[in-house]
């Protein structure tokens, strides 16, 4: 394998696994906020405009949340979106 595609492998499987990770925190964050605001997910669906499909399915790790519902998440568990996707506080507010 020329070293060329090892680059262009490694790169695809570097992206592959930073995209993994968020995703994996969106989750564990998005069950944390869900818990310690004491919201479930109707609730927050009709709270935020979604349907309680797309909660379930961020909850589960099977969809990810657009950047508008990113914004929308953040806007109700007043935080940020660098925290809902894994990076460190402080709080928006």
């Amino acid at each position: 394998i020329s070293p060329w595609r090892y680059n262009v492998k490694e790169k695809y499987i570097f992206k592959r696994e930073f995209f993994l990770e968020i995703k994996i925190k969106i989750v564990e964050r998005l069950k944390e906020l869900m818990k310690n605001y004491n919201v479930n997910q109707p609730q927050l669906a009709e709270a935020i405009g979604v349907s309680q499909s797309s909660i379930s399915g961020w909850v589960t790790g099977k969809k990810e949340p657009s950047i508008e519902s990113l914004w929308k998440l953040a806007d109700y568990f007043e935080e940020t979106i660098d925290y809902l996707v894994g990076r460190d506080r402080p709080k928006l507010y």
